[in-house]
């Protein structure tokens, strides 16, 4: 495998909000004259809204709709000045208020995420160092990407490892003066809290650490004065701690606040803060609605209306108690999150109640892992009781129906959420008319069947798999063992329609990143040791091969639903795995959105090289294929080189060969952190050296006075069964690449090579196409498919990309 394009991210979350979009369940208009809050009309339907995140409803109250018109009346609809310079009448009484209801003085920003964008910039100093709790916000983590340009250490820990953020402190402790932890007081899509107590806890064994809480999703409904989540345990606000809320959801109006008892940096906040300083200011009507809001929260009446919705919520929790709905965490607050597992079951359910009458929330890549889609559903004041009672009994209808159309079942979505499974749900059904069998040895598989299936296909072959086996076992080291397995699924009439080489393997986590980032990632692992970040991965073929991987009867009709059961097998590893990987697929594969569906996210890959025109005649004549272009480079970089060397191709070395085989390969190797592998083994070359498939395309010096006769270059191939040459890898000299353009000799002489051979095709991999295209190779897009437990390890990657 190699490094993934940049783009990817932006690309994924395309390509799953527009599906999203196209099933009907995102981008939607709400309808109508007006509006209540216990129902929301589409498509010219009424529904029970339950997708709300005003959770009191005060942004239906009368008194903060006739405060917002009174404001427009009084001070217009906008105040075109930023506060730098002055703020407009209201603000100070909204101001006070605020500050009233904290106990300390606040900061009042235009909204939460612009807030964020003011705040963190300034309180975070270059000599601090930043921890991300994995879920935390997305306008948290948008904002510290500032700080990355600063040089300021950003990295991120698994959601609420309270063991892993220690460490981490520990870490950032001997370099940097503060270290900041961020975190959500209330999750906005499982409804969990932060482990508070445990923090401040934590905050006094590390004196250093200071955390920033971003409580918008806790405000109002909970605390003393509505003052949300964090502020109903932390009764005192500590100097050490940041905190954030919002005067719109559940507070009813616009804008957000910034609340810090450490006179200083409020100072510094209110004096300068990046968008405070430069924004537009909140709008007299939202100031005015908030103004009013704030005087409901100062009095008695926000405990009633807390204890209102509290009572909806126990009311929802005792209904769901009854059911078999995989409610992924139950909590107090007012957000439930019930799992689907796979995005296609998301949409069909909430499609499902959508016709039903029930407006609720899909919840999708990237603010859950693709494969941990599923239902945010909000309770609020809006809501009555019977509303609630008959969303719980539509979703226990109609989440099986979802879970039976899309194939999937109750313990696929427990066990992608790690939930605890009951034993009477473990059973998965075979899909009726296939046969699936594994076998964990080739050996156990016709050499004629599998032959006549990955033949011509790389290392793929029965022949090519027997060796891997035999390499890549019986070691001490992790890393160097692999656990093969062979999938075979079969029709009733015995035919063939699916067949795959799968591997379990050791994997570093960083091995799709860029190289700088796997340059600070190795840095990291001569600290924590050479297996941190790394995984268990289920993968279609494996590291050491690559092409076409998976053989899938394009004529069969049920290829999908065959391609579907293996999915759900490799699914059923997951207990040994931390992800799987399906590899390596043209880019326009009319499997995507199958894959897609199934909760896996696309990455692409660098291009694959193949050779295929061996149309020329004797050996002077190769340049006769290539283009203009690539024959001027050909006589220019390559040819006059030729002289200087001596090709030699070998299929048994002396065994001391086989350590400077080592030494070269590791070479390139350690070259190229752009893709970042463990070594392979050192059984691997003696395993190579006389095996009939393999042999050596050894490269030495003719003139060099200094190294005349050393071995410079080698290419290790494999001859494929089926009239493929297949170049796996390579060693080189680096101290004498350049003057003697080793690697490009090296690719030439393989396509004599072949040619002499009477090879039909060339497999030249996935790495430097440039190099490759201009000896002639063809060059195809290629992408993986990749479906992780969490995105941890993935989004922890894209953190450290970021920064410097």
């Amino acid at each position: 495998m190699a490094k993934i394009r940049q783009n990817n991210f932006l690309d994924t979350v395309d390509e799953v909000f527009t599906s999203a979009r196209k099933a009907g369940v995102l981008h939607l208009h709400a309808e109508g004259d007006h509006f209540s809050g216990r129902t929301i009309q589409i498509n010219g339907k009424s529904h029970f809204h339950f997708g709300t995140t005003g959770y009191l409803g005060l942004e239906q109250d009368q008194r903060l709709k006739e405060a917002a018109i009174r404001a427009i009346e009084q001070y217009g609809t906008q105040f075109p000045l930023s506060k730098s310079y002055i703020s407009h009448p209201l603000y100070s009484s909204l101001e006070e208020r605020v500050g009233v209801m904290y106990d300390t003085p606040v900061i009042i920003t235009k909204n939460s995420t612009l807030g964020h964008l003011a705040v963190i910039p300034t309180a975070v100093r270059d000599e601090d160092g930043v921890i991300l709790d994995h879920q935390v916000h997305w306008s948290v983590q948008n904002a510290t990407s500032l700080l990355k340009t600063r040089g300021v250490p950003v990295e991120m820990i698994r959601h609420n490892n309270l063991e892993m953020l220690e460490d981490k402190i520990r870490q950032l402790s001997n370099k940097c003066q503060k270290v900041w932890y961020m975190a959500d007081g209330v999750y906005s899509m499982y409804g969990d809290y932060a482990p508070v107590e445990e923090l401040m806890e934590l905050s006094k064994k590390y004196p250093q650490l200071h955390i920033y809480f971003d409580d918008v999703h806790g405000m109002s409904w909970n605390g003393e004065n509505g003052t949300g989540y964090i502020k109903s345990v932390l009764k005192d606000l500590p100097e050490n701690v940041l905190l954030f809320g919002t005067l719109s959801k559940t507070f009813g109006a616009s804008g957000a606040v910034a609340i810090s008892t450490d006179k200083k940096l409020y100072s510094k906040i209110k004096t300068f803060g990046g968008p405070l300083t430069f924004s537009a200011q909140l709008e007299p009507a939202s100031v005015g609605a908030a103004i009013a809001s704030a005087n409901i929260h100062l009095s008695p009446e926000i405990y009633n209306l807390q204890a209102e919705l509290q009572a909806g919520i126990g009311y929802f929790n005792k209904l769901l108690d009854k059911t078999e709905l995989p409610l992924i965490n139950k909590n107090t607050s007012p957000v439930f999150y019930i799992g689907t597992g796979m995005p296609v079951t998301g949409y069909i359910f909430v499609q499902r109640l959508l016709k039903e009458g029930f407006y609720v929330n899909l919840g999708i890549y990237p603010a859950v892992p693709v494969k941990n889609t599923g239902v945010r559903i909000t309770i609020s004041r809006h809501n009555k009781a019977s509303d609630i009672k008959a969303l719980v009994e539509a979703m226990e209808y109609h989440h099986p129906k979802a879970l039976e159309e899309t194939a999937t079942n109750l313990t696929k979505v427990r066990k992608a959420f790690r939930m605890p499974v009951k034993t009477e749900m473990t059973k998965i059904e075979i899909s009726p008319g296939m046969k699936l069998e594994i076998f964990d040895s080739i050996e156990k598989i016709s050499k004629e069947t599998w032959n006549s299936l990955f033949s011509g296909k790389g290392v793929l072959d029965w022949e090519g798999q027997l060796f891997l086996q035999n390499v890549f076992s019986g070691h001490e080291q992790n890393e160097y063992n692999w656990n093969f397995l062979y999938a075979v699924i079969r029709d009733v009439k015995d035919t063939i329609i699916l067949a795959a080489p799968m591997t379990i393997a050791l994997w570093k986590d960083d091995l799709l990143a860029p190289a700088s980032t796997s340059l600070k990632v190795e840095g990291m692992r001569q600290q924590q040791g050479k297996y941190y970040l790394t995984s268990r991965v289920l993968s279609l073929g494996s590291m050491f091969t690559e092409g076409d991987h998976l053989y899938l009867n394009e004529n069969d009709p049920e290829r999908e639903k065959a391609l579907g059961l293996l999915v759900d097998k490799m699914e059923e590893w997951e207990s040994e795995t931390s992800m799987i990987v399906l590899r390596d697929f043209d880019a326009d594969t009319p499997l995507n959105n199958f894959f897609h569906d199934r909760g896996f996210v696309k990455a692409n890959m660098p291009d694959c090289c193949f050779f295929e025109d061996f149309s020329w005649e004797g050996r002077g004549d190769f340049s006769s294929v290539l283009s203009k272009k690539s024959r001027r480079h050909f006589y220019k970089d390559i040819k006059p080189y030729e002289e200087l060397v001596v090709v030699e191709v070998i299929e048994k070395v002396p065994e001391e060969y086989l350590t400077h085989f080592l030494k070269l390969y590791e070479n390139v190797r350690q070259n190229n952190p752009g893709l970042n592998t463990f070594p392979f083994p050192p059984k691997l070359f003696a395993e190579m050296n006389g095996h009939p498939n393999w042999e050596f395309i050894c490269l030495s010096l003719k003139q060099d006075k200094d190294r005349r006769g050393d071995l410079a270059g080698v290419m290790f191939c494999y001859k494929n069964s089926g009239k493929t040459y297949v170049p796996s890898f390579v060693g080189m000299d680096y101290d004498c690449t350049d003057d003697f353009s080793i690697y490009r000799q090296l690719l030439y002489h393989t396509i004599l090579r072949a040619k002499e051979l009477e090879f039909e095709r060339i497999d030249f991999g996935l790495t430097a196409s440039f190099e490759k295209k201009k000896l002639g190779a063809k060059v195809k897009s290629k992408v993986c498919y990749i479906q992780a437990k969490d995105n941890f390890s993935l989004e922890l990657l894209e953190t450290l990309q970021n920064s410097r």
